[in-house]
């Protein structure tokens, strides 16, 4: 239910996250949540963004944000500085001296039936979808499979993807033949190589993730050349997970009327640059 129009607090937001992306839904090593600031404090803007990075707490400050929600949380692992010879240490600091909260939803926000994921399977117009693991809920979950609206190829689904995503300069990556016919589909915003055994995975055409390493990547498409298996596409995590952005922002929208909601449009994607060989 939404809040009504009086003046919102961090607290506020605070309780419109959870009640969007739930906090048992996050992995035991993750760490989302109220970052920074004061739950006391009045909000009239938020900010959303991928990644906590010193750009982003910049934009944010200059746009007036009293919050910035974040996907990736800043204080994932163990921390024993926030010094600002540091990343994180300058990104607190910015944040503090503007005024602007820091949150974040992480993999709590990635289960759900409006997630990560179920935005990516939605774009690609997944028909059937369902959570390759299964969550809380039977809509709630890892990943998502589901069908194509219609057979495709393996290199035409990633040229759809490439203008699908926002533009990275590590580009998109395939492993199978281009003209394989892809009808099922199984994907996971982020990195995604520890749902390759998944059987849902396994029973796709294809399977779409990130952050693909060497070994699972190998195992998976030699597999697939003696035995059965999907082809595989790699996607930047950044751009992956950055289409869920607009859809969180709606859902904010609705849920704190009143309050300015913004996203941010810079990449915080890793990468500058590829040589292609």
């Amino acid at each position: 239910m939404p809040f009504t129009a009086a003046a919102r607090t961090v607290a506020d937001v605070c309780a419109v996250v959870e009640q969007l992306w739930p906090i048992a839904g996050a992995e035991s090593w993750d760490a989302p949540g109220l970052l920074s600031g004061g739950r006391g404090a009045t909000v009239t803007s938020l900010h959303l963004a991928v990644d906590a990075v010193p750009d982003v707490a910049d934009e944010a400050v200059a746009a007036g944000a009293d919050v910035l929600l974040v996907h990736h949380p800043l204080l994932l692992r163990g921390v024993t500085t926030v010094a600002e010879d540091r990343y994180a240490g300058v990104v607190l600091a910015r944040l503090i001296r503007g005024g602007c909260a820091l949150i974040a939803a992480h993999t709590n926000a990635d289960v759900v039936e409006t997630g990560t994921s179920a935005v990516l399977a939605a774009h690609l117009g997944l028909v059937d979808a369902v959570p390759i693991t299964a969550g809380a809920t039977p809509s709630r979950g890892n990943g998502r499979a589901g069908r194509l609206p219609e057979p495709t190829t393996l290199g035409r689904l990633a040229r759809q993807l490439a203008e699908i995503l926002p533009a990275t300069a590590s580009g998109i990556r395939v492993a199978g033949d281009y003209d394989r016919v892809i009808e099922t589909v199984a994907l996971c915003g982020g990195a995604g190589d520890s749902l390759l055994a998944e059987a849902a995975v396994l029973a796709a055409d294809v399977y779409i993730t990130s952050d693909l390493r060497h070994h699972p990547a190998s195992e998976s498409r030699e597999n697939a050349k003696v035995g059965a298996g999907p082809a595989l596409i790699d996607i930047s995590h950044w751009a992956s997970e950055w289409l869920w952005l607009d859809v969180a922002a709606e859902e904010l929208r609705t849920a704190l009327p009143g309050v300015t909601v913004t996203v941010s449009d810079l990449r915080t994607d890793p990468w500058d640059f590829t040589i292609v060989q």
